[in-house]
């Protein structure tokens, strides 16, 4: 084994010895046939990881976990979560490793965290392996997300394990490693205060603070201060989120994120046709996480977070909670300000157009979308060439063409902006029929299905010649489209 290589690597273990009430000590298993599936350079070069070394088989071992420098402090984090309304006081990292912090480019400090690395004592009778399809899945649309500039955690690559997994068949096993500003949940509050130990939620929340929110130490409050933070920063994912179609699937506390970044994408799926009711997670049964719910359930998962925010708030519980909730009530603000802001840009609205002008025609746009099941990241698309007087792309798209010239000559007549619509506008998503395809290929074995996949999606707003199929909606004999976490 190259030691020096290894060596030279500081996984720091922060996390792991500032909170030992919530980390296990533990180890992934070994992998003995162990391929490199795919590998985010970029993104290694970024975290200063060379990636020669990563190819190599003390690299591959670091990735997945198995051979690590001899200071690291790999853990199993320990975490609580209401999962889909339920509460469950013990859930943690059961299939999941945080190996440990390393210094990224911009100087502040990312989680290197593994997925499928083996059972720990959160495993819940789980095996705690992963398995191919999932985790170049969460590979594909998290970098997909990150190139639409949507805070989320990366992935820095997928290793095929080279043991086959029971699912519903017998399905080949791999691990994938991702990199986080870090992996404090709600759902990790929710554990600390539910110890009873003020203590500890007072730590976590000072260590939330310096990693993530450095100002709020200088506030008056530096725990409302906080938690304002966090509301704020989940109300523009959520929306930008929403502007983009997409559909988290599984927004349990245990996977939202302090920081605001994206995590856990498991039963996750962009919209093709617009339909607010939208929902592909194949265990979500009553919907709870559509579409359209997101916002919702987000101001609802904060509540959560408050909840155990509530004794560092202020001695007194009724001020404590009057706080709370008066920082909350900010949420449905800042995200309707962000959508429509959001929304705004989409439809090439110029700045200084009052809301009663445009407003209206968001409305009645997407009331013709939900009519018309029209796909919801082509249209938006093509709207930038109607801007430009080409309107046929769009028009094809919509069934009721009439009722939609009728809104575009409106739409025309406030002078769009077309170059600022395809900024924002992507042309590329990781479609759900392609993303299968790829998947399907990858599980058995090609690759290149997925590599081109992955070069349309981290390119998302340049139209390139050859990716034609990759900006076209769904063929109408796919669907229903369901999805699968994998565990």
């Amino acid at each position: 084994m190259d030691a020096v290589s290894l060596s030279a690597i500081t996984l720091s273990g922060h996390f792991a010895r500032e909170f030992p009430e919530m980390a296990i000590a533990w180890r992934a298993v070994e992998v003995l046939e162990p391929e490199l599936l795919v590998l985010n350079e970029s993104l290694a070069a970024d975290l200063g990881l060379d990636t020669d070394f990563l190819g190599s088989s003390d690299g591959v071992g670091l990735l997945t976990g198995y051979r690590l420098p001899a200071d690291a402090t790999p853990v199993a984090q320990a975490y609580a979560g209401h999962q889909f309304g339920w509460y469950a006081p013990r859930l943690g990292d059961g299939r999941a490793l945080l190996l440990g912090e390393i210094t990224h480019t911009d100087g502040r400090l990312r989680d290197v965290h593994l997925k499928g690395s083996g059972r720990t004592p959160f495993g819940r009778g789980g095996d705690g392996l992963a398995i191919v399809g999932p985790m170049l899945r969460e590979y594909l649309v998290s970098e997909a997300m990150h190139a639409l500039g949507i805070p989320t955690t990366r992935s820095l690559a997928v290793v095929g394990t080279g043991r086959l997994v029971q699912r519903e068949t017998l399905l080949p096993g791999a691990v994938l490693t991702r990199v986080a500003v870090s992996h404090v949940r709600v759902g990790s509050f929710q554990y600390a205060a539910a110890t009873g130990d003020t203590g500890l939620v007072r730590r976590l929340a000072e260590y939330a603070i310096t990693r993530h929110y450095p100002a709020a130490a200088e506030a008056e409050n530096p725990y409302l201060a906080l938690f304002h933070a966090v509301v704020a920063a989940q109300a523009s994912l959520v929306a930008r989120w929403m502007l983009v179609g997409f559909v988290h699937g599984v927004m349990n506390t245990d996977n939202m994120t302090i920081s605001g970044e994206t995590i856990d994408y498991g039963p996750c799926a962009f919209m093709d046709a617009f339909d607010p009711a939208a929902v592909y997670s194949s265990v979500d049964e009553s919907g709870r996480y559509a579409y359209r719910n997101q916002p919702v359930v987000a101001e609802w998962n904060l509540a959560r977070l408050a909840e155990s925010l509530l004794p560092l708030l202020h001695e007194d519980q009724e001020k404590a909670v009057q706080l709370a909730v008066e920082s909350l009530d900010d949420f449905r603000r800042q995200y309707s300000a962000v959508w429509a802001a959001g929304m705004n840009a989409k439809l090439g609205f110029r700045q200084g157009l009052e809301e009663d002008v445009t407003w209206p025609l968001v409305e009645e746009l997407l009331a013709l979308l939900e009519e018309g099941r029209v796909d919801y990241t082509s249209i938006f698309r093509s709207l930038g060439k109607a801007a430009r007087g080409h309107s046929e792309p769009a028009r094809q798209l919509v069934p009721d063409v009439g009722a939609f010239d009728a809104w575009a000559e409106r739409w025309r007549a406030l002078g769009p902006d077309a170059d600022a619509m395809d900024r924002v506008n992507p042309v590329y998503i990781p479609r759900n029929h392609l993303a299968e395809e790829a998947l399907a290929a990858a599980t058995g074995g090609d690759l290149h299905p997925l590599s081109r996949l992955l070069d349309a999606v981290t390119r998302p707003f340049d139209e390139s010649p050859g990716f034609e199929r990759y900006a076209v909606g769904a063929p109408e004999d796919f669907g229903p489209y369901r999805t699968f976490c994998g565990t």
